[in-house]
């Protein structure tokens, strides 16, 4: 592929997601725009239909009174002038001429002749208005003869009702003569006032359209004012996040966000603060440390050559040894907690070295079985451990620091769990695997999360044991440093399971030309040392 291809395609894929992130419902963005729209559309279909619905009831009425005026003129005029009893001739005649009015409606008139038969007169002829096309509720409340009263002057009133026809609207009327004459109805289409009407129904629409479209554009404008300083806070906050303390943001005008941006600034200015204030006190503790534990190398080298000379005396008491033996005790106690301080001094600086970032690997091609059964041999624990690892496994590792590790593992095995401990090696995609698994009782559940913490002891009964709850941790850190890593389990058969992965090439970057640290590397927690003349360890 072309670079121009990967670069289209790279294009691409970031407007597509910029889409979808501004298509996702829970962006702010869309919410905006979707509560304007909204707004704007109640706004806009809410005035729209009480615009049509008083428009149309304007035009309605306007129409309708206009016609109903007309309709009653004519029937007082032309069908008030015909005689009680006329002939079908005069009826069609009257209803002619009473079509022929400005409003330009429909007539029908029903009398009796003087025979006493009804008789029809209708404008439009036989086919024209006829009288079932009265309704009939209007018919029987125009035949319906009122009671006279002092508000009710008249026997008959004019009526009128909306009826539709073929989707066609019409205006139907109906009264009759005062005083004795034919019955007249009316029958007007209000076809053009309905056409008018949609007109204004699709103006009306296509208002509120375009009134849904402008509050759209506008929220959108408005949510890009007030989310990019939203953005740009959250930008600020995923650096700060990061560990860039020194981020602020530029603060303009007088508003809510900017009040939120010299709040943000202020935070961020405090947390920097604060932490330069504990890296400075991380700081002069990690060479408090380091400093005190190189001071003490030097007098514990001395004490540790005197402790050596007071153990080969201890060795040959029994020969003749001059010791009194109320001394002995003393001596050996002396000897004991000499070894311990001299171990709590090394790891202490392999930790300092690890909090400092200064531990560096040396790395060299290892085979794994080799390395641990040279660490199970230099401690005297052959009769104790089962090793099941086939040779040929190689890896680049660092063999010192691959020696603490499965010192401190295997010890702490031995120690808090029980022979037989079984060390397994197995390669999995690119990494080594190494179990190291005891017979003992198991890790609490409790006690489980906290099994690499320092200086962490499981039984607070017993603060003062021969560890000093540094190896785990240590054994964790050259793991890590590794790129792997150390989990502790329990053995559904019993027993606890330390998994040690370690990748076959590590990726972190190595600087195996500056040598080692000039440290031990931390040593066994378990008060474990190297084989001594009687192959105790």
């Amino acid at each position: 592929m072309t670079e121009e291809h990967q670069g289209g395609s790279r294009g691409w894929t970031a407007a597509r997601k910029g889409v979808w992130s501004w298509l996702r419902f829970t962006s702010l963005r869309l919410r905006l725009v979707l509560v304007f729209g909204l707004v704007a559309l109640t706004a806009a279909v809410s005035a729209s239909g009480i615009a049509y619905w008083l428009n149309r009831e304007a035009v309605l009425t306007r129409t309708q009174d206009a016609v109903l005026r007309d309709f009653e003129q004519e029937m007082q005029n032309r069908a008030g002038a015909l005689s009680e009893h006329p002939t079908q001739d005069e009826l069609q005649h009257t209803a002619g001429q009473m079509a022929n009015s400005s409003q330009r409606f429909g007539v029908l008139l029903v009398a009796e002749d003087a025979d006493g038969d009804t008789v029809y007169g209708s404008s439009g002829g036989l086919d024209g208005f006829a009288l079932s096309d009265v309704p009939e509720s209007l018919r029987t409340a125009v035949n319906k003869e009122q009671k006279l009263t002092s508000a009710n002057k008249h026997p008959y009133h004019l009526y009128w009702q909306r009826i539709t026809d073929d989707d066609t609207p019409y205006l139907v009327a109906g009264t009759k003569v005062i005083g004795g004459g034919p019955t007249g109805y009316m029958l007007k289409s209000l076809e053009p006032e309905a056409k008018d009407l949609n007109s204004l129904a699709w103006s009306l629409g296509i208002a509120t359209a375009l009134a849904l479209l402008g509050s759209a554009l506008l929220a959108q404008a408005l949510a890009t004012t007030v989310l990019k300083p939203v953005h740009r806070l959250g930008v600020a906050a995923r650096r700060l996040g990061e560990g860039r303390l020194d981020t602020r943001l530029r603060v303009s005008g007088t508003d809510e966000l900017a009040d939120l941006s010299r709040t943000f600034n202020s935070a961020a200015e405090n947390l920097e603060k604060r932490v330069a204030d504990m890296a400075g006190r991380e700081q002069a503790s990690r060479r408090f440390v380091a400093d005190m534990s190189h001071e003490l190398r030097t007098p514990l080298t001395a004490l540790t050559a005197v402790t050596e000379v007071l153990e080969e005396e201890l060795e040959f008491e029994g020969e003749g040894g001059s010791f009194d033996p109320m001394v002995e005790p003393a001596v050996r106690l002396v000897v004991s907690e000499t070894r311990r301080l001299n171990d709590l001094v090394e790891n202490l600086m392999e930790v300092t070295r690890f909090d400092a970032g200064t531990a560096r690997l040396v790395l060299d091609d290892v085979d794994v079985a080799d390395q641990i059964t040279a660490c199970i041999d230099a401690r005297a624990w052959l009769d104790a451990v089962d090793l099941d690892a086939e040779r040929g496994i190689h890896a680049r590792l660092d063999p010192r620091r691959l020696d603490v590790i499965l010192a401190n593992l295997i010890g702490n095995a031995l120690k808090h769990g029980g022979s037989p401990v079984r060390v397994s090696v197995a390669r999995a995609d690119d990494e080594i695997v190494i179990r190291v698994r005891d017979h003992g009782p198991g890790i609490p559940e409790d006690v489980l999360p906290h099994v690499f913490d320092r200086f962490y002891k499981a039984s607070a009964s017993r603060p003062r044991s021969e560890g000093s709850g540094l190896g785990l941790s240590i054994a964790l850190e050259n793991a890590h440093i590794h790129g792997g890593g150390i989990t502790a389990e329990n053995s559904p058969e019993g027993g606890a399971v330390f998994v040690l992965r370690l990748p076959q090439d590590p990726s972190p970057p190595t600087d195996e030309d500056a040598g080692d640290d000039g440290g031990t590397g931390g040593v066994p927690d378990d008060g474990s040392r190297g084989k001594d003349a009687k192959g105790q360890v």
